[in-house]
């Protein structure tokens, strides 16, 4: 299976992942360049930027992607 795969079954299952969620638990290093990818094949993606806490303890804002319904 490849990431783009990996990633589209993620988002049809309802995921919303973050970089460090595309990571660890999708082996994607580039989500955004997933993501593009999934976009040029035709999937409505939204993203939106949330807050999370970095290692640091430092509050940050990464961005969540999600697939659009309808």
């Amino acid at each position: 299976m490849t990431q783009v795969e990996r990633l589209a079954e993620y988002l049809h299952e309802g995921g919303k992942p973050t970089p460090m969620d595309a990571w660890f638990q999708l082996g994607i290093y580039r989500l955004s360049g997933r993501i593009f990818d999934l976009r040029k094949a035709g999937m409505r993606i939204s993203m939106e930027l949330v807050e999370v806490e970095n290692q640091f303890g430092e509050t940050v804002r990464v961005a969540q992607y999600s697939k659009e319904m309808g």
